[in-house]
């Protein structure tokens, strides 16, 4: 009786995966590998076709109507966006080379971008501006936003990741790859490099000839472990000239957009290493913040030296500190800091003022009610200022995770490990190029921040209008106010100032 029922529920199982295939992630067949293809190959119509991992520069098969399917709202698709992004990153290149070949000024250069981001992203942003482009799955799944510049690191880390996770079947990454791939006739470099003293004592630099950097991708895709993972699309890749690098900021929005409905968003960077079941831990910690599904937590990770080494547990950061920068490169913007561990005996975690661009974890609502900002171009400092504050003022509150689950690799600048504000310009022979960039396009975050210096009819009046484009969709939320905010966090924008937060780093504030 017992083996009649046993035969008869398998084959109901088998009916209905034949007969709605749609649903095959609610279905339980019957070996192991039938249950692995279950979980890893997903019948989502816009997970179809594949973006394509490899190689590099992949051209997207049928692209015109991939693009005009997602634009038109009818049905879009990961491939589809890939495809406008690619058409993009094209654009750019070549508007690149021909700047450099006539050493364009500083505003053709930003006139330029802005221009390009208008004709090509913004037609993407107003399809779907204020609401999801796929709908959010309720199956515990995990994206992670990766930006990668030339990073040697980059396989290790998603091996961690996928080792280390609880759910592997459910974690998805988007990664931005901008590498010098030694294809375009360009003689790939070092960053700068400490080679010696020179007589006064000090460091003496220099960049030095490189190989074509490792695509931490195809080490990770190549790998018949994890093979599986790039062949069902759990691994969402896209690839830039490094000399086309448009800074973390942007290049996280061009990663958020490859999202596919995961339940959950998750933001770092690309040289971490992971502790045993960090996903079921940073599900369970971000639910058990008081004002969940609205909460974000954010911390800034320990440092590891060898990979292997993490096992994880050690308390939370806490970012309950800022500074407003004296370094005339970043125009005074406000930097962000730590200032102790969190509560571990905590009964939740407690809020803190600042969201991490290195690292936060949230619900994917998060990417509704605050969209990536594609214009903000070159800013290296600042984006973590604007992303808190747009978050907070739209109903999120930010938290401390109790303890550290991710270790980073924090690596000294004289090693030569290239910087992508080394990058930009050097096709031109500019090498400051990216500072003096940045000076301009800054001034948005500063707008958005309330400096008396960068008042929309100021900003006009330096002929730096531009960098305001499109400002409105990315600005401050509506559930609350700038001026709560800056009372909250204890900041002087006119005095440029930040005061002691007690209530951050007491952690009194579930």
């Amino acid at each position: 009786m017992l083996f009649g029922l046993a035969v008869l529920s398998v084959c109901v199982s088998f009916y209905l995966v034949l007969k709605h295939p749609e649903a095959n992630s609610e279905i339980v067949v019957g070996t192991a590998a039938q249950e692995e293809r279950r979980v890893l190959d997903s019948d989502a119509p816009h997970l179809h076709p594949r973006l394509p991992h490899l190689p590099a520069f992949a051209e997207i098969p049928d692209a015109e109507k991939l693009m005009s399917d997602t634009l038109s709202g009818s049905s879009p698709t990961i491939a589809g966006i890939g495809a406008i992004f690619n058409r993009f990153f094209v654009a750019l290149h070549e508007k690149n080379l021909e700047n450099s070949r006539r050493k364009a000024d500083l505003m053709v250069l930003i006139e330029d971008y802005f221009q390009l981001a208008k004709q090509y992203l913004s037609p993407l942003e107003e399809a779907y501006r204020g609401r999801e482009i796929f709908p959010i799955r309720e199956d515990e799944s995990v994206f992670i936003s990766l930006a990668a510049f030339r990073e040697h690191l980059l396989g290790q880390t998603l091996k961690s990741a996928f080792d280390q996770a609880d759910n592997p079947d459910k974690l998805f990454i988007g990664a931005i790859v901008q590498n010098c791939f030694g294809n375009d006739g360009r003689q790939c470099r070092t960053g700068l490099e400490v080679i010696g003293k020179n007589a006064k004592g000090k460091d003496m630099v220099k960049m030095s000839d490189a190989p074509p950097d490792k695509n931490g991708i195809e080490e990770f895709c190549s790998t018949a472990e994890y093979a599986k993972y790039c062949e069902a699309g759990h691994v969402r890749v896209l690839y830039m000239h490094d000399t086309d690098a448009l800074g973390p900021a942007v290049a996280r929005y061009f990663a958020s957009r490859l999202w596919g409905g995961e339940t959950y968003f998750m933001q770092m960077d690309s040289h971490l290493e992971f502790a045993p079941s960090w996903d079921t831990k940073y599900i369970n910690e971000v639910r058990a913040a008081k004002s969940y599904p609205k909460s974000v937590l954010s911390a800034y990770p320990p440092g590891f030296v060898n990979f292997g080494d993490y096992k994880g547990g050690t308390p939370g950061s806490r970012l309950c500190s800022c500074v407003f920068s004296k370094n005339s490169v970043e125009s005074h913007i406000i930097r962000i800091n730590t200032v102790g561990p969190s509560n571990r005996k905590m009964p939740g975690p407690t809020q803190v003022a600042f969201i991490a661009a290195g690292f936060f974890f949230a619900r994917a609502e998060f990417l509704i009610d605050v969209p990536f900002d594609p214009f903000v171009p070159w800013c290296f400092m600042g984006e973590e200022i604007a992303l808190s504050m747009r978050a907070w003022t739209q109903g999120w509150n930010i938290y401390a995770p109790r303890q550290n689950l991710i270790a980073h690799q924090y690596r000294p600048g004289r090693l030569g490990l290239p910087k992508f504000w080394e990058s930009v310009g050097r096709d031109s022979g500019r090498p400051n190029l990216n500072t003096n960039l940045q000076k301009h396009t800054l001034r948005r975050i500063k707008h958005m921040v309330g400096y008396p210096t960068d008042l929309a009819e100021l900003i006009a009046q330096d002929g730096d209008g531009v960098v305001l484009t499109d400002y409105a969709h990315y600005a401050l939320g509506t559930v609350r106010t700038a001026e709560e905010y800056l009372n909250f966090t204890n900041i002087d924008v006119v005095n440029q100032e930040c005061g002691h937060m007690w209530w951050c780093t007491r952690g009194e504030l579930e």
